[in-house]
């Protein structure tokens, strides 16, 4: 099973679609919310290469990485072998 991270802020609309989403899909992800946790930034910043949330780093069975940058659900539908519709 691919592990999933999502950089998000309890602001962020998009953020809490995405995490919608992936709950609704049944996908495991581990919530990284950066203004509850200031010290993960620069791990954030390293790992999306962007400020922009919600950020999405998936890393694959294989080892691949995808990194989404906003809740671009056609991208996170390929990187997981999702559908759309459920």
């Amino acid at each position: 099973m691919a592990k999933v991270k999502v950089y998000s802020t309890t602001t962020c609309p998009y953020c809490h679609l995405l995490k919608q989403y992936l709950t609704s899909h049944d996908v495991q992800f581990e919530d990284i919310v950066l203004d509850a946790q200031p010290d993960r930034v620069q791990a954030f910043v390293d790992e999306c290469g962007s400020m922009a949330v919600p950020c999405t780093h998936i890393t694959s069975d294989s080892g691949d990485d995808t990194v989404i940058v906003g809740f671009d659900q056609p991208a996170i539908n390929k990187a997981l072998g999702l559908t759309a519709a459920r």
